[in-house]
């Protein structure tokens, strides 16, 4: 067997594979022996059908399918032990492959096109420093807090009469366009200048408004109508409402009870104290926020800092290809800077894995899977009793392979487990900023990464 490599640029080489019959016969023969052993054919004992006719029979197939084994083995040795940082798939030559006499020729010759990225080095010592925020989040954000906790965990009442900032349930409709559905309406979205329309109702009370300049925007009378929020202004004229039934929000009051909903039970015992954790909460979440900006940032950084090289038009072709006509090349040219861009970060955490041995276990997947499930019965707080039915989900999402889950959390862990050993190695500017600041700035870095 010979395999040569043939750069025709920096990014782009042939990989040239040739096969003799010495290289593939000894396995074909062997293939054959083994089929003789079980054969059972019209005329002959069992295992007993003469070499020939076995190989006559299925000779041709078996040396197609070794030799195909042969080339796939050959072709991922080479690239591995010659460490060629391969980017896609090797693409093989069609117009060769399809030459191929495999009926009367003993020795092939294969040729694939190769994609590679060019060389690089991740030097550390080279990054500059990244800004790492200090998010100054107090008593203003606290207030915020506490104001979306009393209306989450609020109890509702259902009086007879209707007040502001009720909601209310009931048949809305249209004679004139055969509009009918049932619905809630929010009347803190009902414009100040109507709410007079919506207080002082009791069940079977009807009123009548215009839809159009009844609500504060488009978004609410979708929500009133069901209709899709592009589809709203279509509508016209005056609409009916019969009122069913009225739903209050209860004002929560600062008590054991509602310490305990909040962060588990016997968390806090005094107002003071609860205050001071949740504060803890909130800046423990807006610390989060810093450090996935701060990674974004070193993502970006590390892409401006560390030139690599890729075979675009190959990537594209190899795209085209390897998705079977599920998107053209008009969309494939449009999204990808996209996805080289990501390549490219792929390749550099790699290296940086490979350089710090960087390595994910199963406990640290499943770990990582028992927080995200546990995440997602509660924001604040966690329930003991609860962790033998988190495991029992977690196990099961990591061993669902329909949707591939166990390989998007490896890829997650990886991700979080190579940017904690980045995050260790870069300089970092330390700065204090105000969660509005803050806020403008993530918002504005994700805008210009979407345009970029």
């Amino acid at each position: 067997m010979e395999v040569l490599l043939e750069k025709s640029s920096p990014t782009t080489a042939s990989l040239k594979v040739i096969l003799t019959k010495e290289d593939y016969q000894p396995k074909v023969d062997k293939t054959l022996k083994d089929y003789a052993k079980k054969a059972t054919l019209k005329g002959f004992r069992p295992g007993k059908v003469p070499m020939q006719v076995i190989s006559r029979m299925y000779g041709k197939g078996i040396m197609v399918d070794e030799v195909n084994q042969m080339l796939s083995q050959a072709v991922s040795d080479y690239i591995r032990e010659q460490k060629i940082q391969v980017v896609g798939d090797p693409i093989p030559n069609r117009e060769k492959a399809d030459a191929i006499d495999w009926d009367t020729q003993s020795e092939f010759e294969f040729v694939y096109d190769l994609g590679m990225a060019t060389d690089f080095e991740v030097d550390f010592t080279n990054i500059p420093a990244i800004p790492h925020y200090t998010i100054l989040a107090g008593e203003t954000e606290l207030e915020s807090t506490l104001e979306d906790l009393k209306k989450r965990f609020a109890e509702s009442a259902h009086p007879e009469t209707s007040e502001a900032g009720d909601m209310l349930f009931g048949e809305l409709k249209q004679e004139s366009s055969e509009f009918t559905t049932k619905t809630a309406i929010p009347t803190r979205q009902v414009k100040e200048s109507e709410q007079a329309k919506f207080t002082g109702l009791k069940a079977g009370d009807e009123i009548t408004f215009d839809i159009q300049t009844t609500f504060e925007d488009e978004a609410a009378i979708a929500h009133v109508t069901g209709k899709k929020k592009e589809d709203v202004a279509e509508l016209a004229g005056e609409f009916t409402f019969v009122l069913d039934d009225i739903t209050r929000s209860a004002p929560v009051e600062m008590n054991q009870e509602f310490f305990d909903k909040v962060l588990g039970p016997g968390e806090v015992e005094t107002e003071e104290q609860f205050r001071e954790k949740v504060l803890e909460i909130i800046q423990s979440n807006y610390a989060r926020e810093s450090e996935a900006l701060l990674r974004r940032d070193m993502e970006q950084t590390l892409l401006d800092s560390i030139a690599i090289d890729v075979p675009a038009d190959f990537l594209k072709d190899w795209l085209e290809r390897t998705n079977n006509g599920k998107f053209t090349r008009e969309q494939i040219e449009e999204q990808f800077a996209d996805f080289e861009k990501s390549l490219k970060l792929s390749l550099i955490k790699n290296k940086v894995a490979d350089i710090f041995g960087v390595k994910v276990e199963y406990p640290e997947i499943l770990e990582y899977t028992r927080q995200m499930v546990r995440g997602q019965f509660g924001m604040y707080g966690g329930d003991p009793s609860m962790d033998e039915t988190i495991d029992r989900i977690a196990a099961g999402y990591l061993a669902d392979r329909e949707r591939d889950n166990y390989s998007s959390m490896f890829n997650q862990v990886f991700d979080n487990k190579v940017l904690d050993v980045i995050r260790g190695q870069v300089a970092t500017d330390e700065k204090d900023i105000s969660v509005a600041d803050f806020e403008k700035l993530a918002k504005n870095g994700a805008a210009e990464e979407a345009e970029a």
